[in-house]
């Protein structure tokens, strides 16, 4: 081939954006992040950003920050607004799962295109350290007695510290409708609230309470896990007597329209990443466990796993 002729179908390519990614110029990234700053979804896409640069995959990263709605707010300016992009990514998980199921939102997650999973994590329910009650089992008999006094703190409705409280409440008794439970636009505003002893109980992943709980500012008296978290004295709930068991995953999808070229390139970016000392340590620093999926297992997963949540909710009269 003339190297004018190879220069051309090159140039064509980048313009496509269908060059291999070891042929192509570090990407300038878009990450939409669904939430308000200080949370689970803030940090893990600000952390896959910088890894992404460290990494060298991309030459820059921009991030928009747009909470609400359990992240259908975000998810809608994602669908609408990023069509045919090869560069623009969101960051979603399970929590956006719950509250498209409760939500109904006129888009459909499955407008957007499937990435990765990253990271899973479990919750834990929290007390603020000046908190009259103790245990898990006291608040569990404050709800029984009076189920509205008992304010739960935590991300959107349909989140999964909300569809556990709701499988707390059926567990214990209570109708789940009746739990006051208190949504908040993004992981910053809960722990305010938790810490000025606003809310009753807060509940979010181990990594936005891991400061507090270290510093004897929060009370960890429960976790959704089978078994206990590497690190911290909190019994799970399951071994308390209260068979709630829930986990909380985390991913990326990428926009609308975008070629199947476009989204394998996009996919190896993440995968690159994901390989990297920078994402590695940020794993470590957030005490996230890694949960790499992608390509069409992932694809069914969040499938599968949204017939899942939805069963669950069904089941402690949430839906």
């Amino acid at each position: 081939m003339r190297r004018d002729t190879f220069l051309k179908s090159m140039a064509a390519l980048a313009v496509a954006g269908t060059l291999p990614l070891s042929a192509r110029a570090a990407a300038n990234l878009k990450m939409m992040i669904p939430a308000n700053p200080g949370g689970g979804w803030d940090s893990t896409g600000r952390a896959l950003g910088k890894a992404m640069q460290d990494a060298g995959v991309a030459g820059s990263v921009s991030y928009d920050n747009k909470g609400g709605a359990a992240g259908a707010i975000g998810l809608a300016q994602f669908v609408n607004g990023s069509k045919g992009d090869p560069n623009a990514l969101m960051v979603m998980g399970a929590v956006m799962l719950g509250g498209l199921i409760t939500g109904k939102p006129p888009v459909s997650l499955t407008q957007a295109t499937p990435i990765a999973r990253l990271t899973s994590e479990y919750n834990v329910f929290v007390l603020p350290a000046n908190s009259p009650f103790k245990t898990m089992k006291d608040v569990v008999e404050q709800l029984k007695k009076d189920p509205g006094s008992v304010k739960w703190g935590g991300g959107s409705r349909g989140s999964t510290e909300h569809i556990a409280a709701a499988m707390l409440a059926h567990e214990v008794g209570v109708d789940p409708a009746k739990i006051n439970y208190v949504a908040f636009r993004g992981g910053g505003e809960a722990t305010a609230a938790i810490l000025g002893g606003n809310v009753t109980i807060g509940g979010s992943g181990l990594s936005e309470f891991d400061e507090y709980i270290t510093s004897g500012k929060m009370r960890g008296v429960g976790v959704t896990a089978d078994a206990r978290l590497k690190g911290f004295d909190i019994p799970t709930l399951k071994e308390q007597g209260y068979n709630v068991v829930l986990g909380n995953w985390r991913g990326v999808y990428g926009a609308p329209g975008i070629t199947a070229e476009q989204r394998a390139a996009l996919t190896d970016m993440v995968l690159k990443t994901v390989q990297s000392k920078g994402w590695a340590e940020a794993l470590e620093r957030n005490r996230w466990m890694p949960a790499v999926l992608s390509g069409a297992a992932f694809e069914k997963f969040v499938e599968d796993d949204f017939a899942n949540l939805r069963k669950t909710m069904t089941q402690a009269g949430m839906i």
